[in-house]
């Protein structure tokens, strides 16, 4: 079935109060639209859905006005003269672009699941991917996207550079059950999307499998484990 596709200003407004960026009277006014409005109570359950990983990974932390200040101050202008500083955001023409910052700003670690759903945009002639990794190093950043077709192939794209000796390579491996142990998809250039084909026969990968990239002596790990350095990993989701 279908989806209803939702107008572009339900969705600005489902997220806008599943992230908690309205004072009291606008969400009050949200809440009780919901109850009329089938279109942004579709919008908030879908914003809920989107925004899971935030809920269960942000802290609630107080922010100061000079935060958007600075914020305000980093975005292009409309005309020559500067922008007005103020001691609160002004609701003007750059509105959606502030509101679009705070979101990036709030979300932290769990934005790398948003930022595999954008970069799943691709040909209509591309398979569609069973699920899709994003792979964050010990600082808590992205560091490749992985995605997974259940065919024999996957596709790893970098998102930042990897410090890898001369004589060393990167390996990618999963985890599909405690009873096989990891296994190898395949090596990667850290400086180009690659795509691995023709990779082991596994089972159908599933949500929340464990991703990985290890430092491996060149040509690939001799014992057909991991035995470098996890330089990220990140478990699977299931694209909606």
């Amino acid at each position: 079935m279908t989806s209803t596709p939702l107008s572009p200003s339900a969705v600005d407004r489902a997220e806008d109060y599943v992230l908690g960026l309205l004072d009291a009277r606008e969400e009050a006014a949200v809440e009780d639209e919901i109850e009329r409005d089938p279109d942004l109570r579709a919008a908030v359950a879908r914003a809920r859905d989107r925004f899971h990983e935030l809920d269960l990974a942000a802290q609630p932390v107080a922010v100061t006005p000079g935060l958007w200040q600075r914020i305000e101050s980093a975005l292009p202008t409309t005309g020559s003269s500067a922008p007005t500083i103020t001691a609160a955001p002004a609701r003007a023409a750059n509105d959606n672009a502030v509101r679009r910052w705070r979101i990036a700003a709030l979300s932290g670690m769990a934005a790398a699941g948003i930022l595999a759903a954008a970069l799943l945009v691709t040909p209509s002639q591309q398979p569609q991917a069973q699920v899709v990794a994003v792979l964050i190093d010990d600082a808590g950043e992205p560091l490749a996207i992985v995605e997974d077709y259940g065919d024999r192939t996957s596709r790893v794209t970098p998102l930042a550079e990897i410090a890898v000796p001369a004589d060393r390579t990167m390996q990618v491996w999963t985890l599909p059950n405690e009873d096989l142990g990891p296994v190898s998809l395949g090596l990667i250039d850290q400086s180009e999307t690659t795509l691995l084909d023709n990779g082991p026969a596994l089972p159908l990968p599933q949500p929340e499998q464990l991703y990985e990239i290890t430092i491996e002596q060149e040509g690939g790990s001799p014992t057909g484990r991991p035995t470098g350095p996890i330089v990220g990993k990140g478990f699977a989701k299931r694209p909606l």
